[in-house]
């Protein structure tokens, strides 16, 4: 399936391009989330009636993505959890327990944006954490997971 896209989506294209997707991709992501749209001459007339405004949302989304990276970068959150002797813990910490610290500081950050290479912590220590708030902006932050016993 043809659709032109409504914002930049990583990996496919960026705002206004027309690209040739998969239908379940299309139908199952794309199009319910409003980042693409099919190709019809009524979407592509109406694209580009409204491209100068959806342009503007997207200097807009990278600038707010770039503010709240300023933030982020460098910042360290302590997480506690209870651990054995030997430093495992009895549990992990996800991006979920992550996006709590955050919020906890004021941050407000989406699970989904939590980019977590090894997956979830399961040792004390630090750990270098990715987040992902728009396609080209990327923050990186320390979560330090502290051991109770």
């Amino acid at each position: 399936m043809q659709v032109i896209l409504m914002e930049k989506v990583v990996n496919l294209g960026s705002l206004g391009d027309v690209v040739k997707v998969r239908d379940g991709y299309a139908r199952n992501f794309l199009i319910p989330q409003g980042k693409a749209k099919r190709v019809t001459p009524g979407n592509l007339a109406e694209f580009e009636k409204r491209r100068a405004e959806l342009e503007h949302q997207q200097v807009e989304k990278l600038s707010a993505a770039q503010e709240k990276a300023a933030k982020l970068e460098g910042m360290m959150v302590q997480i506690t959890r209870k651990a054995g002797v030997d430093g495992r813990l009895f549990g992990s910490v996800t991006n979920f327990d992550i996006a709590e610290a955050l919020k906890e500081q004021g941050i407000e950050v989406e699970r989904a944006d939590i980019r977590m290479p090894e997956g979830p912590l399961k040792l004390i220590g630090d750990a270098q954490v990715q987040i992902v708030l728009h396609s080209d902006v990327v923050a990186g932050i320390t979560v330090s997971v502290l051991g109770e016993h």
